[in-house]
């Protein structure tokens, strides 16, 4: 991960991979909470095992944090011992409840922020969060994501496909009308590979998971897989020229969320610029 050195004035400016990773992960996994007066704290609680994030979120935060263990009986282990991270700072959480982190409760009211950010880390963070990679029983490659929130499913959805070229419809279960989004097989392996890029920020174990999606090669007799409509040369041109997600779709004959994925991976050198490759 490249070094990011923290300061207050550019605390949790999403622009920054790292900061971008860290807001999402906060919207899926972290918990806002008011007290009297300006009292009030941001909570993170992981495994133990992922103490790690926890301290790297730290080195992160140019504020008074703290990160203390506890162990409990819960449902699912008689022992399990935790990691959490406090932060405690009134700048700090309104800068936060600022971006779109609410107070209390907010599975699903939570929504991608309203300024520019780092896509594909802010993505890797929800995913890191409240999502999975690895393999399924059959051996499958898989990457999924689980969330009450219409816009953060949808987020995924245009973004999966601008990167992978596979459409998803961001429905609702009928059990408990959660969001689940899913990639498999080459899918899968194309999302893994964008958004866990070497160096960057992430949960070790999902990281380690998603490189191993990689070696996964389809059966011979499997049915052929989709082929993505790719961007051209030329559509890379119009939409740079354009400037504009909003006309740039109309012409190209593709969604608005996909011309302004596209613009932004442009712009912040993720792909070729048309014509230097």
């Amino acid at each position: 991960m490249a070094e990011c050195v923290p300061d207050a004035a550019g605390f949790i400016d999403l622009d920054v991979p790292e900061y971008a990773y860290m807001f999402g992960f906060l919207q899926a996994d972290g918990h806002l909470s008011r007290g009297t007066g300006q009292k009030g704290r941001l909570t993170v609680e992981v495994s133990a095992r992922d103490v790690g994030l926890l301290r790297s979120f730290q080195k992160l935060t140019p504020y008074y944090s703290r990160i203390t263990e506890r162990t409990r009986s819960t449902n699912f282990a008689a022992m399990s011992t935790t990691a959490v991270w406090s932060l405690y700072s009134l700048e700090a959480r309104t800068r936060l409840n600022g971006l779109g982190l609410p107070y209390g409760r907010k599975s699903g009211t939570i929504a991608p922020p309203g300024v520019e950010f780092s896509y594909r880390d802010y993505l890797r963070g929800l995913i890191d969060a409240d999502g999975s990679v690895g393999h399924t029983n059959r051996g499958f490659p898989f990457v999924s994501l689980t969330t009450a929130s219409s816009a953060i499913a949808s987020c995924l959805c245009d973004y999966g496909k601008d990167v992978t070229g596979v459409g998803r419809t961001p429905g609702r279960n009928s059990r408990d009308g959660i969001h689940n989004v899913l990639y498999m097989m080459e899918a899968a392996q194309r999302l893994a590979a964008d958004l866990y890029y070497p160096g960057c920020l992430s949960l070790e174990r999902k990281h380690t998971a998603a490189d191993s999606l990689s070696a996964w090669v389809r059966p011979t007799g499997m049915r052929a897989a989709y082929t993505a409509r790719r961007w051209s040369d030329p559509e890379d041109r119009a939409l740079l020229e354009l400037n504009s997600p909003k006309v740039a779709a109309d012409v190209l004959g593709r969604t608005v969320k996909s011309c302004d994925i596209r613009l932004w991976r442009l712009r912040n050198g993720l792909v070729p610029m048309p014509g230097a490759g």
